[in-house]
């Protein structure tokens, strides 16, 4: 190749790991993408995965209002009874969750408390690393997601993630899912699309792990013109209110721009099963109560109207973040890194209610909530009843689950 080696274009594009680059060689057109559709199963359920990075408090987000304990450990970030959006006669939502609140009360929304794993971690990266390779005694270098999508078949259109770098949790062993950032893709000076299609084509000198890795782009680069198709499409049937924003810069798109983008998807029916958006911004470890009521606010109103988007048409959506924070506030009225918090599951076919034993707070791990639910319980029954997948296969033989959240 004349111009440019595929080494040279991987160096170029910022490529570092070839794990998270490991989609199959074949090049997909937006008519393949759509086509499948005519062969998919109308009963397949679909996962959404929303993120929180940053380490979202989760006695701030539901609310142990009735707990004596709660005040006295958080003095100046309480809030008023009547503020808080009560659930039931001990716990209430954040009041920035004011359409979440609604959708509790239709028994639309689960929450499951307590969720965390053993000997916790309290740093950003490898807590993260633990709930995205679901290996919390050593994080491996697949997530748990991306082993489904191993023994799926390994086709990057099954999972598909709208932040500008994969996460780990899509990356197998031997595939990977695809990431669509939602602005325009980068190349790096001098490659076209034209050059991708050459670089991804066989080439005997080639490196498996090369070939692979450029052949990613090429994946890349056809499904992000499927959603611009599909985007497209879609223009013409709404209002300008209802189009997301562009996004700018290196950073993930704003959340409403990303489950819009997967509500296109879905009702285009496009073949895939996994869906990964996030949202960042909650490690607050000054002026928490607000500034956490402002981002719950920006998580509530998309993720609200996306649900009753996506109302009958088998989606089940999941939002985590890598760890909740410590009980007592700090001297900032803020809260620093702690372990165990809440998970919120809502879609099609979920029992609606409060799921898991609430951590008690006053018998605490060294001042931090003690997990009730190991959040491989939560994984297993996604994986069981949202993709029909054995858990086993994915969270190295795990056996546990989350009985009757899900019907």
């Amino acid at each position: 190749m004349d111009t440019i080696t595929r080494r040279r274009f991987l160096i170029a594009s910022g490529v570092t790991g070839a794990a998270a680059l490991a989609a199959g060689a074949t090049a997909y057109t937006v008519n393949d993408l759509l086509a499948t559709s005519a062969d998919r199963d109308d009963d397949a359920r679909i996962l959404v995965l929303v993120t929180l990075y940053g380490g979202n408090d989760g006695l701030s987000t539901v609310i142990p209002y009735a707990d004596p304990a709660y005040r006295a450990a958080r003095p100046g970030m309480t809030y008023e009874p009547g503020a808080i959006l009560t659930l039931d006669g001990e716990y209430g939502l954040n009041p920035g969750l004011t359409g979440l609140h609604r959708l509790y009360r239709d028994r639309r929304l689960a929450v499951v408390q307590g969720v965390g794993y053993p000997r916790p971690n309290r740093s950003h990266f490898q807590s993260m690393d633990i709930w995205q390779t679901a290996q919390p005694d050593r994080p491996g270098t697949t997530g748990w997601l991306g082993r489904w999508l191993d023994s799926a078949g390994g086709d990057p259109r099954l999972a598909v993630s709208f932040e500008p770098a994969l996460p780990p949790l899509l990356a197998g062993a031997t595939s990977a899912g695809a990431t669509v950032p939602g602005g325009e893709l980068a190349l790096p000076a001098g490659v076209t699309s034209a050059t991708l299609t050459r670089l991804a084509a066989p080439e005997p000198a080639a490196s498996p792990a090369l070939a692979r890795a450029a052949a990613c782009f090429a994946d890349l680069m056809r499904v992000q013109d499927m959603l611009l198709g599909i985007e497209e499409g879609a223009a013409e049937d709404e209002t300008d209110d209802d189009a997301p924003a562009t996004a700018t810069g290196g950073a993930a798109p704003p959340l409403d721009r990303q489950l819009a983008l997967v509500a296109r998807c879905i009702e285009a029916g496009a073949a895939t099963r996994v869906y990964s958006v996030s949202l960042g911004g909650f490690d607050l470890h000054a002026d928490g109560r607000d500034s956490q009521q402002a981002l719950l606010a920006r998580l509530d109103q998309p993720l609200t109207a996306f649900t009753e988007r996506m109302t009958g048409k088998g989606v089940v959506t999941a939002v985590y973040s890598e760890f909740g924070r410590r009980v007592r506030a700090n001297a900032s009225d803020g809260t620093d890194h702690g372990t165990a918090s809440n998970v919120f599951l809502l879609g099609d076919g979920v029992r609606g209610g409060r799921y898991g034993a609430p951590p008690s707070l006053t018998d605490l791990d060294d001042g931090d909530l003690r997990h009730t639910v190991d959040f491989r319980d939560v994984y297993a029954t996604l994986l069981a009843d949202v993709l029909g997948s054995d858990p086993a296969r994915s969270l190295d033989g795990w056996t546990g689950r989350l009985d009757g959240v899900l019907g």
